[in-house]
């Protein structure tokens, strides 16, 4: 499948795409909300609430925000290369989980805990947050043996 077909097909089979799909394939989160559907023998991930979707893409824009200059990172607007942006997504929730002192990293369940706690996602520990985004690092690969 050609990829413009691909994309024509995901934004019709997936029209709620989830907003932290990234860091939800590479297992470092889990979310209740979470519908995994097959496309072009590829996995994509839909959210099944629409209220949950508008929290995350919130969280995800506040991540974005606040490490900016900490990473580095291109203006907004500017699409993320793969590696930022798995950097920020699963850092900031593996610090979110933290703040939160969330049991699990699902993530709808560590957003919720995280605006009873704190009201609004505005007034998490953002430096702490931060911290676990700009110390998140992807995984080595193995090297393979010289044959």
């Amino acid at each position: 499948m050609d990829e413009p077909a691909y994309h024509a097909s995901r934004r019709t089979i997936n029209p709620s795409p989830c907003v932290f799909e990234r860091a939800i394939l590479a297992h470092c989160a889990q979310c209740e909300l979470a519908r995994r559907h097959a496309l072009a023998e590829r996995e994509v991930v839909a959210c099944s609430l629409e209220v949950a979707r508008i929290n995350c893409t919130t969280l995800e824009s506040l991540f974005r925000e606040r490490a900016t200059f900490a990473l580095r990172l291109p203006r907004p607007g500017v699409p993320l290369v793969h590696a930022k942006a798995m950097q920020l997504q699963c850092g900031g929730l593996r610090g979110l989980q933290a703040a939160v002192a969330a049991p699990t990293t699902d993530v709808h369940a560590m957003v919720q805990k995280a605006q009873v706690n704190d009201a609004s996602l505005l007034d998490l520990p953002w430096e702490q947050i931060v911290s676990s985004i700009v110390a998140w690092q992807t995984r080595r690969r193995a090297p393979t043996p010289n044959s």
